[in-house]
């Protein structure tokens, strides 16, 4: 990779990774601050200030906004997680310096007025209710308040109604002020960019960034349980986990592995016991997520009220199989898929730049790909059912369960049945 690293004098880095033979380039600032950076009273405040960024500046109405980069074609996004928040920007290679300085306007001069931002929460609130609705999504809310309950990590991203009608222009602009500073943001670009462009850039609209200053999120602390939300849909959505490793921690590859063994694609092995052999359900699959100090392994399945009863007790079959034989072509087959992906991301602009902040913000530097490569490589079948083991065995399990679930096991049923 052709990657260049600048650290400005007041901590933000900028990283470019150049692709010369493209047309375009696709640019961003990325925050190291996301729902979990919350105060209990703000929940909800980091998805709103997303939106917020894109409603008027001091020198920008929210319409010119927009049309100053559909102007030339290009297009502005944002994105809130847990951990960050993302601000980004795709547009034509002569138009670098435009998406970069509509990026440092939304971010330095947002006007936060009140009437934008009384229109603004009513959509979110709308998009609250939208996302209760969905009961693929709603699941993993009470999954995430179950594994981390009263925990900023536990809330979710979108806040609650509640939450977020009490937001105030004061109560924004203190938030972004607290966790908006130079060393938690990083402008990373990839495709037909000039580096030492892009720095002056961000060094002459980003001058008056305050430097640092911005407080650790509350420690994560697992501790599993239960959540439950019976209703009448169709389907039953259930999500299963324990606890995963950090992004820093030792066992994060081998989980990554063990999560594509049991249910990363048609070949493995959930989705071939439990879909293709059985036909319990249409969905199923297994993640893990990290975080900068903790983690969470899970499997989620939509199935019939039916099927309820049989399908949790086959899943957990499964887990414990893992932590018994995991053999090496599994490894190897799964090695060669993270290789490719990471090789496919490669060729998406977009996809490289929004990599190079998250190693960035996650681990001090951006990450070569053949050092991310060797890594994966170096794990073995004994490694990955070694972590397996840890994993089923070493933590409580969560439950979250969406639909007719009369019949689905308690959470303690489920952890009786991994010792036996």
């Amino acid at each position: 990779m052709s990657v260049q690293s600048t650290t400005l004098d007041n901590g933000m880095v900028v990283l470019s990774d150049d692709m010369p033979h493209l047309e375009s380039a696709s640019l961003g600032v990325w925050v190291k601050a996301g729902a979990r950076s919350e105060r209990k009273a703000e929940h909800g405040i980091s998805h709103l200030l997303e939106h917020m960024a894109f409603k008027g500046t001091t020198s920008r109405s929210a319409l010119q906004i927009a049309e100053a980069i559909e102007n030339v074609g290009g297009d502005l996004n944002a994105a809130t997680s847990i951990e960050h928040t993302g601000y980004f920007a795709r547009v034509l290679k002569e138009d670098v310096v435009l998406a970069a300085d509509i990026l440092s306007d939304i971010l330095q001069n947002s006007l936060f007025e009140e009437e934008e931002l009384t229109r603004e929460k009513q959509v979110i609130v709308q998009e609250i209710g939208a996302a209760r609705d969905n009961p693929d999504d709603h699941v993993f809310d009470l999954f995430q308040q179950a594994a981390f309950p009263s925990q900023p990590i536990g809330r979710t991203i979108l806040g609650t109604v509640d939450s977020v009608r009490e937001f105030t222009p004061d109560t924004v602009r203190k938030y972004m002020s607290r966790n908006y500073v130079g060393d938690h943001m990083v402008m990373a670009a990839a495709g037909n960019v000039d580096h030492d462009q892009l720095v002056d850039v961000a060094r002459q609209r980003f001058a008056d960034l305050k430097p640092n200053g911005a407080p650790a999120p509350q420690r994560a602390e697992y501790h599993g349980g239960e959540e439950r939300l019976i209703s009448d849909h169709e389907q039953a959505h259930i999500v299963i986990g324990f606890e995963g490793r950090a992004y820093n921690a030792d066992g994060f590859y081998a989980a990554q592995v063990l999560a594509s063994i049991l249910g990363g694609g048609m070949s493995s092995r959930l989705f071939q016991e439990v879909r293709e052999k059985r036909g319990l359900c249409y969905s199923v699959y297994s993640f893990h997520w990290a975080f900068a100090d903790s983690g969470v392994f899970g499997v989620a399945a939509a199935t019939g009220e039916a099927e309820v009863a049989e399908l949790v007790p086959v899943v957990l079959d499964e887990l414990k199989r893992a932590t018994e034989s995991i053999t090496d072509d599994e490894v190897i087959r799964v090695r060669n898929q993270i290789r490719a992906g990471l090789l496919m991301s490669l060729e998406s602009p977009s996809a490289r730049a929004g990599q190079l902040a998250r190693q960035q913000i996650l681990w001090g530097r951006p990450i070569p790909m053949q050092e991310t490569v060797d890594r994966i490589n170096a794990i073995t079948a004994k490694r990955v059912q070694d972590v397996a083991a840890q994993i089923f065995s070493g933590s409580a399990p969560t439950l979250a369960g969406i639909g007719p679930i009369g019949n689905l096991a308690n959470v303690g049923a489920i952890g009786d049945h991994l010792k036996r």
